[in-house]
Parts: structure tokens; sequence; C-alpha cells
């Protein structure tokens, strides 16, 4: 068979195609987000598409199984919170065709607000978990939860990690294995969860768990690896390849499924040992049953090993303090740099007019968050994807019982208010809110990695879709008439728009317009230049915190061609005139204005 090297995420699409996958959503979220944009390779067997958020892609995918297709949804961790009301619902209902659900858990928070331990989800819903170590299992489980799905009537969780998403290994590849032809057939007593439906479907769900957990046992993914030594250690995922270098001598249990917990494989394992120590990222789910299967014997878990962030060997070395230690790489010795909007970002004029204009800001989830930090400085809350809008409402509403109020506006990107913002605002409509929403339309979801939304008119396949009009929604759907538009380059026009609106009694919503600065970048984009006899050395344009700006050996403010996108907005907030376009030959030129620019003039 042909071997390829590919990472977690690669192989559970591969995983996907080779189990018989029909139908494939997902809402972007790193570290799920390269699952999808590698599944849609196989779009002429597998249908794949983004979710508007992760509820409706699960409910889409569990929507395919009623037909019997095997369908898979992916998100990453916080996204089952958003998905949860349906996951527990899938769980009393079953699954037809296969069900597989991949949460990607960010162990460290790379990328994320929390680093929950999404195997709770399991336990909660009474469903299994997978948990792969590699690539080549990542592959192989997907097939594994596909049969799983179906011979036990459940959906399956597959939880990846960080690690397991984003690090490549060999994988062996292997035929598509046919899979069964949807056909629609009605089970009311199955998938209508009335309350009398539901209670017989618990009953259903308990019976399952218990043939779940004899399955567990024998489960060939759960395997028990002879030591030298009468130590021994239980992990699953990553953390297994971290106690296979850490523990060279002793005897290992691997738990590809670890829930249910496989309770006789482990005290099989446990019987001949004196010390287990439990090796498992986040939360002690494993050591908790391994605990209660085996109260007399000597195990170690998070009483020694970190509960939070990511382990590695360093980690589990400095928990055990192993006298031969040796860091493999000091990351303080790495210079510093600390996260900005990209140059040319069209957020960019948004957050400079805010810091300056000392308004509040209740921000959301998004590259653009990145606005809350120095030099612009310009975002006090954030909470969750959506929250920006109803925290904003909340704080207003609070504020006004006690006769109080404060300047502030919620700031959302066009995907997450596709995602989660719709209802809020809609919320702040109902309640006579009298706040200002501002949504930063830049045509795609940027943050994951550009992929496709509802406002992009693609879809995930490459087909041309319906562009949802914000405005239009905003203004005709809603029912807002202070609804209105920007140019993200604009300083003056957001300067004014926001001190008119912010002081409205009424609500209003501004939609700043731009694209992704990383999609359209033009060669011919004429860059910035700084003329050092104007320049005062101000320092005001870097406020706007762009990469390309610095100052070079006198104090004078100079930017960087290369990383220079011609924006023009250094240019609008300088007040000496000190920054101009630059043409060909690298000269100052007066032939290219900004007002031509922001018309649609320049190439």
């Amino acid at each position: 068979m042909a071997k390829e090297l590919l990472s977690g995420n690669e192989a559970i699409a591969r995983g996907a195609y080779e189990a018989g996958i029909t139908f494939a959503s997902a809402y972007p979220g790193t570290p799920s987000t390269e699952i999808l944009e590698n599944v849609v390779k196989y779009k002429d067997v597998i249908y794949a598409q983004w979710g508007a958020n992760e509820k409706t892609a699960m409910e889409e995918a569990l929507g395919a199984s009623f037909t019997g297709a095997r369908a898979m949804v992916a998100m990453k961790h916080v996204g089952l919170n958003v998905a949860a009301d349906p996951l527990f619902s899938a769980s009393y209902i079953g699954a037809t065709g296969a069900l597989i659900i991949i949460s990607a858990d960010d162990p460290g928070m790379h990328s994320s607000q929390n680093e929950q331990d999404n195997r709770h989800y399991a336990m909660a819903a009474k469903i299994p978990v997978l948990e792969p170590v590699d690539s080549q299992e990542a592959k192989d489980m997907m097939i594994e939860a596909v049969a799983i799905s179906e011979a036990y009537d459940t959906p399956v969780l597959i939880r990846m990690t960080t690690r397991t998403s984003h690090s490549r290994s060999a994988v062996e590849l292997r035929e598509r294995q046919t899979p069964p032809v949807p056909e629609y057939q009605s089970d009311f007593l199955k998938r209508n969860l009335l309350p009398g439906n539901a209670r017989r479907r618990h009953v259903a769900v308990e019976e399952r768990q218990k043939k779940l957990a004899a399955f567990s046992d024998d489960f060939k993914l759960n395997t028990i690896r002879k030591g030298k030594s009468r130590v021994g250690v239980v992990a699953s995922g990553i953390s297994y390849q971290y106690g296979r270098e850490v523990f060279p001598e002793a005897a290992f249990l691997k738990l590809a499924m670890p829930y249910p917990f496989p309770v006789n494989l482990f005290r099989r394992f446990a019987a001949e040992l004196d010390t287990i120590y439990i090796l498992e990222e986040n939360d002690p789910i494993i050591e908790t049953f391994a605990r209660l299967a085996a109260p007399d014997k000597k195990i170690i878990g998070k009483d020694v090993f970190p509960l939070l962030g990511e382990l590695s060997q360093d980690a589990v070395q400095a928990s055990l303090a192993l006298k031969d230690m040796t860091p493999r790489f000091d990351c303080n010795t790495i210079p510093r740099r600390p996260p900005s909007l990209c140059a040319g970002c069209p957020h960019t004029a948004l957050f400079y007019n805010l810091n300056l204009q000392k308004v509040y800001s209740r921000g959301d989830i998004g590259c653009y968050t990145l606005g809350a930090l120095p030099p612009l400085s310009a975002m006090d809350t954030c909470v969750d994807m959506g929250a920006s809008i109803t925290v904003l409402l909340g704080i207003e509403k609070a504020l006004a019982k006690a006769g109080k109020t404060i300047k502030q506006v919620a700031v959302i990107g066009d995907s997450t208010f596709f995602h989660s913002g719709i209802t809020g605002l809609v919320d702040i409509i109902y309640n006579q809110g009298q706040s200002t929403v501002v949504i930063l339309d830049n045509s795609i979801t940027a943050m994951t990695g550009h992929q496709e939304n509802p406002g992009s008119g693609t879809t995930l396949m490459g087909e041309e879709a319906r562009r949802i009009d914000i405005v239009k929604l905003v203004r005709d759907g809603l029912g807002l008439e202070h609804t209105y538009e920007v140019d993200g380059y604009d300083v003056k026009a957001i300067k004014e728009l926001l001190k008119r609106e912010i002081l409205r009694l009424e609500p209003s919503v501004i939609v700043v317009r731009r694209p992704c600065i990383l999609l359209y970048r033009k060669a011919k984009w004429s860059p910035m230049g700084v003329d050092s006899q104007k320049c005062t050395s101000c320092k005001v344009c870097l406020r706007l915190g762009c990469p390309a700006i610095s100052t070079d050996a006198y104090d004078k403010a100079v930017i960087n061609a290369t990383l220079c996108s011609g924006c023009g907005v250094c240019a609008q907030v300088c007040a000496f005139k000190a920054i101009t376009f630059v043409d060909e030959k690298g000269l100052h030129s007066n032939n290219i204005t900004l007002e031509t620019y922001l018309s649609g003039g320049r190439s």
C-alpha cells in the first residue's frame, strides 16, 4: 500500500474518505480547520460544507445520518459548546448511518479562550471516545469509529488535540469502503424526542453503555505493551508518545478508547505492577476511573503531572524531577514579537478611532481581537463567539438601571456575525437597546485561514453561492433604519460615523467594509513613504500598530516598503503630510491620491 506524510487533520480527512463518509460539515476553528479543507479534496464522493456555526453543522450531519448516509462533523473544542444541544439529542436518537464528531481540543490555549477537555462531553452525553496518538491512528480511527457507530447505534467522538492535529507522520493509504446507499425511512419513536419517546430512548442509551463498556475491554486498539520493570504507564493520545520517551523500561496500556473506560483490561494490566503513572492532557478522567478500578494500587497522576497546559517530554520529566532532565529548547532565548494586525489590515482605522475617542469596545472572536493589544488598546472585553453584542446590551441595561451610561460599541467580524451575532442584534432591537454594533466585513473568515462564509459568495466546494449582504440583512431583514456602510480605510468617515452613532439614543449598526489584505493585496499597489524633512517625530503613525512602520536612528518614522500594502491609513493620521504614496521610482508622488484610491481608482 502507498504511504504519505500527513498531518493528523489530513489523516482524518483521508480516513473519512476510506470509511465511506458521504456528508461532512464543520465550522472553521483552530486546530480543526484543515479537516474539512482536506475532505473537500474528495468532493467527487463526499459532499462537504461550512455551517454557519457548529450547531447548524452538527444538526446537518445528524440529518444526513437519518438517511443512512455516513456523516461527520468537525469543530474545535469550544465549538462543541455551541453544538451541545443537538449532541445530547443525537446520543438519544443514535445513528442510522454513522455519525462521527471530531473535537479538536487545544491544551495550552494556543488559539483559544479556554482549554476544556471534551471527554467530559462524551461522558455527559454517554457516547464513546476515541483518541489517536499519531496520524496513522487518526486515519484508522475514522474507520473504526464508523464501524462502532453503526454497530452500536451511537454517535462517536474522536478527540484530537493541537499536537495530533498539526504534527505529521507516515500514513498507509487504503481503498475506500463502499458506503450504504442513502434512503430515508421514517422512525418516529427514535427521532422525535417527545418526552414519551425520549424516556424510552434513555433506556436504550443505558443498555448501549453496558455493551460499549464490554466492547472497550476487547477493543483491538486498546493495547498492552510489556515492560522490563514493575512500573506501568496508562496514556491516551499524544501523551502516550511522551511517556514512551520518558519511561523506556515501563509497561504501557495505550487507551485508544478512554471512554467507556476498559475496567477489566486495566485490572489485568495493573495486576503485576507496583506503580502506575497516568499520563493525560488536561483533566484526570482516565485517572479517576483507574483509581476506582484499582483502589489498592499506587497510582500517580495529576498529583504530580500538570493539570494546566500541554504535556511534553520535558514537562513529564520535570514533574518527576528526573536528574538527567535536559531541556530540549529554551523558548526564553527567542526574541519576543508581540502579535499585531497585518500591515494594511482593514480593521486598523476602526480601532485607532475607538482608542482616540476613548470608547469601550466589546470584542469578539476573530483576528480583530488583536485590536485589544497596544498600541491600539481598543478592546475592553472578549468572551466567546457573538458575545460582543449581548455583553454590550447587558452592560447598557445594567448601567441604565443605575442611571449611568458609558461610550461603548460592540465589534464583531462578518463570519462571527453569521455564526452567532444575528440573534444578539435581534435582542438589542427587541429590548430597545441604544448601542452601536460595528460589523467588520472583510468578506472572508480570516482568522482561521480564509474560509468561505455566507457573505463570501463561494461555498467550500468551490461553487458560486448567493452572497448574503449584511447591510441588507440588517436594514431590510431586521428593520434597523440606522444601518450604515463605510470603507475600512477611510479614517475620517469612520471617525464621524462613530462620533454620531455613539450619541444616538437608538440602536445602530456600522458595517466597515474592505476585503482582507492577505487575500487582495496586489503587486501594483504603491507603498507609502515618509518624507523625513516633514516628519516631526510625533509618532502618531506608530499608534496604528502597523508592522510596516518603525523609526530610524534619528527618531523619524520610516516605512518598510516590502511590508507596506499602500492602504493609506497612516497618511490620513499624519497631520504634517509627511507620509505620501511612492511611485515606481521610489519618489513621493502627488499623482496618487487617497480619494482616488478609496473610490476604487487605484489598480
